[in-house]
């Protein structure tokens, strides 16, 4: 690896004011986006087995668990702000770590928080009693939907509170985890305790779900089951702002991330209790399926 000049060190100049739990928050934020929402559904379409389907999402986060042990190495090496950026000019130089950053910038990101942000308004326009796809405003002859308008507007308040400075994005980020951690757990505690279920998780209900499934489909599902996990990665982002890097992002990763694979095993573990596989297989918004069931 290069040696970084000492005119190279831009990552060490900012403010650390990241403790390990707005570290930890950082990285369960970034990761429950709308792929525990939306994914599922796409999975019952590949892979129609219970069993299996629950074994992929196991191997997802036994993956995803092994990456971010591999990232929290790096991030402690170098605990400067730029992630993957950081990483790659470290190993191969400027030029692919300048491509990599526009990469993200152009294509990356752009379709990752298109997603979740629409993902998000649909969501938030469902529980409000609002048709997401109803027409909001004609711009440019273009008809754009509710959950469009809805969307852009999340995008751009989060763009706003980041460049307003850390610490105020950092409390939003906490408050933001708590309530997609809170709104999980009550999801998977109230599916268990007051929906009835077709007990779907019962050997017998299991066995008759049993069905036929080829490679190709489970490792499609697989590369579904891992956007869902994906995020991470992106404390790495902000690594040069973070306290103690070398003892808190390794442990804030580790956390993080292990929340994180217990809860979408536990959220897709409610969803088959009250959801035969058959039936996710049409489901848009399964997460919404199931609290109109409660």
């Amino acid at each position: 690896m290069s040696t970084p000049s000492p005119l190279d060190h831009w990552g060490d100049r900012l403010p650390r004011r990241l403790g390990l739990w707005s570290a930890v928050a950082v990285v369960i934020g970034s990761t429950i986006g709308s792929g525990i929402f939306r994914t599922p559904a796409t999975i019952a379409q590949r892979v129609d087995d219970v069993p299996l389907f629950l074994l992929s999402w196991v191997l997802g986060g036994a993956v995803t668990l092994c990456g971010a042990l591999t990232y929290a190495e790096l991030a402690a090496m170098f605990p400067r702000s730029g992630g993957i950026y950081v990483f790659i000019r470290e190993a191969f130089g400027p030029l692919p770590a300048f491509l990599f950053g526009w990469g993200e910038l152009l294509i990356i990101r752009p379709g990752a928080y298109g997603a979740i942000s629409i993902t998000s308004s649909a969501y938030t326009l469902r529980v409000l009693g609002l048709d997401p796809a109803a027409p909001a405003l004609t711009l440019a002859g273009q008809t754009v939907r509710a959950e469009q308008l809805l969307a852009a507007v999340f995008v751009g308040v989060v763009a706003v509170v980041n460049y307003v400075g850390i610490h105020r994005a950092a409390i939003l980020q906490n408050v933001s985890t708590a309530l997609k951690v809170g709104a999980l757990v009550a999801l998977v505690l109230l599916g268990f305790l007051l929906g009835g279920g077709h007990r779907g998780l019962a050997p017998g209900p299991m066995l008759a779900q049993r069905a036929s499934v080829g490679l190709s489909p489970f490792l499609l599902a697989m590369v579904a089951i891992l956007w869902a996990y994906d995020g991470w990665g992106d404390l790495a982002f902000v690594g040069g702002e973070v306290k103690d890097p070398e003892r808190n992002l390794p442990r804030a990763m580790f956390i993080g991330t292990g929340s994180v694979v217990a809860l979408y095993l536990a959220a897709n573990l409610v969803y088959l209790h009250l959801i035969p596989v058959q039936q996710m297989k049409g489901a848009e918004l399964v997460a919404a399926d199931v609290a109109r069931m409660l």
